[in-house]
C-alpha cells in the first residue's frame, strides 16, 4: 500500500511537493543532490515509486537503480575529478535508514580522504551549490550519452 505523498520525503519531492536539485530521472528512477552530503557531490538514487527498501524492488527496479548510480559515478569522475565512488544502501531502521523509502547513495571519494570521504563536508549544502552540481553531473551524464 502507498503511503500519502506527505508521510515520505522522497515522494514529496518526486511530486514536486519539497526542492531538490535532481541530476537524472527517468520513468523508473531519479537522482538527485544530497542536502546533508558526506561530502562535495554525495547523490541519491530513488525509485520513482514509493518502495519502503530493496528487498520490496522488483528486479527491474532495483536494476534501474543501480545502472543509475553507474552513469552519475561515470559522471561524477568527469565533472568533479573524483578518484571514484562508494555506494551505500541502509535498508530498515537497524542500518541507519531514516527516511523508510529506498535509496542508495553515491559518494564521491578523493585520494587522501581516509576511508574516501572528504572531511569536514558535513553539514548542510546550500540550494545554490546543490543546484550548480546537480547541473555539472547532468551535462556530464548527457555527454556520455
Amino acid at each position: 500500500m502507498q503511503p500519502p505523498v506527505s508521510s515520505c520525503v522522497f515522494c514529496r519531492i518526486m511530486a514536486g511537493l519539497e526542492p531538490a536539485s535532481f541530476v537524472y530521472t527517468d520513468e523508473l528512477a531519479a537522482a538527485f543532490m544530497d542536502i546533508n552530503p558526506v561530502t562535495r557531490g554525495h547523490a541519491l538514487v530513488v525509485p520513482r515509486a514509493h518502495v519502503v527498501d530493496i528487498y520490496e524492488a522488483s528486479d527491474e527496479l532495483a536494476a534501474a537503480m543501480f545502472v543509475v548510480a553507474a552513469r552519475l559515478a561515470r559522471a561524477m569522475k568527469g565533472a568533479l575529478g573524483c578518484d571514484g565512488v562508494n555506494f551505500w544502501m541502509a535498508n530498515e531502521p537497524p542500518a541507519g535508514q531514516v527516511v523508510m523509502h529506498a535509496h542508495l547513495h553515491v559518494i564521491p571519494r578523493y585520494v587522501g580522504d581516509g576511508f574516501g570521504l572528504r572531511r569536514g563536508s558535513t553539514g548542510r549544502a546550500s540550494r545554490a551549490e546543490l543546484d550548480e552540481l546537480a547541473q555539472r553531473l547532468s551535462r556530464a551524464l548527457e555527454a556520455k550519452r
